[in-house]
């Protein structure tokens, strides 16, 4: 009789849990599509492949989705809105202008992934794009990640809960945590054991805020099918661990001049498996566990030693923590170390610290495969299960960037390449997201297929759904981009534009490298496409968007010109023609600065006034403002090394900052006319850096609301500018 109740019970459990899952995607569709949820029918169908499917057909009028789960069905929506409606979805931008009445399916659509796992967010994604997001924000994220297949989110944002908790039940005090923590604008590299305090003291209030949150990201995400990663103990401890440890085994690390050591507790200290232990079980008690577990031990930070053994047991020390709490424990480690230190890490290391760990209970995230995959050239990490992933951004800069045509290819010979062994995962790992949407939707492509993508037909679709219009014109815009901004050559990220350096009349200044990957006229064929063709689409915000990141990009790689030119003059000391290009650079400015306010995807405003929104009381505002202004300017202090790393192209942050630079370069320049610039030139910068810093100190105000129309200031500079510039080149 017991055994009959136990079997009706699990029965009715079971039955919730599914209708738990229903209504988790049915919400979902209601949110993306609320006028046309209706039309749509899900059904779950166990996965025959053992990966995940969704299958697509019309059945009494109504469009079926089907999936394996919810990610699936999520994906199986998102399919039937780009190619039956022709929708995009983005984040600078989405078309969702649907028929009246929605196409029915006439012949049955069945798409299989090829990869168990589709990895996201990179840590630095949490400081240089997501800090200041409310569950709102988080929310229209969520539904991003699964409508495009993402089912292995990175999910770290709550853990300082964690940390405070378990420190305090140490013995630590307030005193002791404030000099730990960082602030909420630095956090990312305090978790990667790069940085303690900077931007602190980090109020209690975060934390809890913070935990709120991070409990409704992984409701969502657990109710959409995903498995979250969290994280777990590599050794980071306070600097004052010795007064209440005074026996410990610690090693000190540095990450660069203007940052203090860090502390990093010795695996080979028994105390490393008893806090590392502790903290799973209070995070798992917090915030429960899917078993995925990130740890970097390295980040950016070079080992005591080379010896293999000293490798090879730290590993196995790390996954102890985590196995000892959770048996089905799986590390999944950033690459990132491998190819910051190639001179440590040879394959004797890597070897030896990747073998520390039973191959089933490891994934590597091969985090920068478009550009320096280092599977190619370790065995495919030794037989450990791998993700290929796209990095693509790195401080968020939102230069157009990218690498299409390996994007479009090189995931799927990948998969078919015999050398890649364990290869289960495909990943996005930008350091920054919100800009250069076709990146993004271009690698997302490979998740359901196992072959190359034809980019001529895709960016064609691309462009229509996009725009919801098709254009011939357009499309030929769009193969001058790919051939062009897109074509990425051997630069590491998106080319800045020398207006966002610290002044300097050098082609580069620190942190801002100016040089393209193709000749700057090659883009204004594209540029005047876009404009002539505005008129069709300028009601379109896919179009206003790629309209005004066009222009300003043309605009910035102008600035370049012009900066060189001034150089010239200076050195030929030539005053008119110094006078008249220093006018016409600072003009520049102005107008870049005026045309991104029309968006409110390039606003200063946006992303100050987030922050300022964050706090609960005047105190907690203003740190979080000076956070805000700080990761985007100086970085750390004003002796930074860096500063302008994570520069944007904003409005107001150009004319308040970074014109405001090169006034005053100019004015020193004048002053120093007939003196070796060379010697004067760290004069300058001492002076400068004072001034930067008062600027990240101040609370000067900055809209967040658009103001113009994107499309007429763009056709207004490109009338003023497009014969000039064509003349220049």
């Amino acid at each position: 009789m017991r055994k009959i109740i136990f079997l009706f019970l699990l029965i009715i459990f079971s039955s919730q849990i599914q209708s738990q899952n229903k209504e988790a995607i049915l919400q979902l569709i209601k949110r993306i599509i609320p006028s046309k949820a209706s039309s749509f029918t899900i059904k779950y169908q166990k996965a025959t492949s053992g990966k995940d499917f969704f299958e697509l057909y019309s059945e009494n009028n109504k469009i079926v989705l089907v999936g394996n789960n919810n990610v699936s069905i999520a994906s199986a929506l998102y399919y039937y809105l780009k190619n039956y409606t022709h929708c995009d979805i983005s984040w600078n931008g989405t078309n969702l202008k649907l028929p009246d009445k929605l196409p029915l399916i006439k012949q049955k659509i069945v798409h299989n992934t090829p990869y168990q796992y589709r990895y996201y967010i990179n840590y630095c994604t949490n400081n240089y794009s997501m800090t200041w997001w409310d569950w709102n924000r988080w929310e229209k994220e969520i539904d991003w990640m699964a409508l495009n297949g993402i089912n292995m989110p990175l999910a770290i944002i709550g853990q300082n809960i964690i940390w405070s908790e378990l420190y305090k039940s140490l013995g630590f005090n307030n005193n002791q945590l404030n000099n730990f923590f960082t602030g909420p604008a630095y956090t990312s590299w305090f978790w990667m054991n790069n940085i303690d305090k900077w931007g602190g003291p980090l109020p209690y209030s975060w934390l809890k805020k913070m935990e709120l949150l991070q409990k409704k990201i992984l409701e969502r995400e657990r109710e959409l099918d995903m498995t979250p990663v969290l994280p777990a103990f590599t050794g980071h401890i306070p600097n004052s661990f010795n007064q209440l440890f005074p026996n410990a085994l610690i090693k000190k690390v540095n990450w660069g001049p203007g940052y203090e050591d860090v502390s990093i507790l010795d695996p080979n200290d028994s105390l490393f498996q008893i806090i590392g232990t502790e903290f799973l079980r209070l995070q798992n008690k917090i915030f429960g566990t899917d078993h995925l577990y990130s740890a970097d031990t390295f980040n950016e930070n070079i080992p005591p030693t080379n010896d293999s053994l000293y490798l090879n047991q730290l590993s196995s020390t790390v996954y102890k923590t985590m196995a000892s709490v959770d048996s089905q424990a799986i590390w999944v480690m950033q690459g990132w170390l491998f190819v910051n230190a190639p001179d440590f890490w040879k394959p004797t290391q890597i070897k030896a610290l990747l073998n520390g760990v039973n191959d089933e209970h490891m994934i590597i995230l091969d985090l920068w495969s478009e550009t320096r995959p280092i599977w190619s050239s370790t065995e495919a990490y030794y037989g450990k299960k791998w993700i290929w992933c796209m990095l693509h951004n790195f401080g968020g800069n939102i230069g157009m960037f990218g690498k299409m045509d390996t994007i479009a290819n090189v995931p799927a010979k990948t998969l078919h390449n015999n050398n890649s062994k364990n290869l289960i995962g495909i990943g996005l790992t930008p350091e920054g997201i919100e800009q250069n949407p076709v990146m993004y939707a271009l690698l997302l492509e490979n998740i359901w297929r196992d072959q190359p993508i034809e980019l001529n037909d895709w960016l064609s679709n691309y462009a229509l759904r996009r725009y919801g219009k098709t254009n011939k014109e357009i499309d030929s815009a769009w193969q001058i981009l790919r051939k062009t901004v897109y074509n990425g050559g051997n630069t590491e990220g998106a080319p800045e534009s020398i207006f966002t350096g610290r002044p300097t009349l050098n082609k580069d200044a620190v942190w801002t490298y100016t040089t393209l990957n193709y000749n700057p006229k090659d883009l204004l064929p594209a540029w005047r496409l876009f404009i002539y063709n505005s008129k069709n689409l300028n009601k379109n915000e896919g179009f206003s968007y790629d309209l005004v990141d066009l222009t300003r990009q043309v605009l910035a790689n102008y600035a370049d010109t012009l900066q060189q030119q001034i150089a010239k003059a200076f050195y030929q000391k030539n005053k008119l023609q110094f006078k008249y290009l220093t006018n016409k650079f600072i003009i520049l400015l102005d107008d870049i600065d005026a045309l991104l306010q029309t968006k409110k995807d390039f606003l200063l405003g946006k992303w100050i006034n987030s922050a300022k929104k964050m706090g609960t009381n005047y105190r907690e505002e203003k740190l979080y403002e000076r956070n805000a202004r700080n990761l985007i300017t100086t970085w750390g202090d004003k002796n930074s090394g860096t500063h302008d790393y994570a520069n944007k192209h904003w409005a107001g942050l150009i004319k308040d900052f970074y014109k405001q630079r090169w006034l005053q370069y100019f004015k020193f320049l004048k002053s120093n006319w007939n003196s070796d610039i060379s010697t004067k030139q760290k004069e300058f910068e001492e002076t400068i850096k004072n001034w930067e810093w008062h600027w990240v100190n101040k609370t000067n105000k900055f809209s967040s609301l658009p103001k113009g129309n994107s499309v007429l200031a763009s056709k207004k500079l490109f009338e003023k500018y497009y014969s000039e510039i064509l003349e220049q080149y």
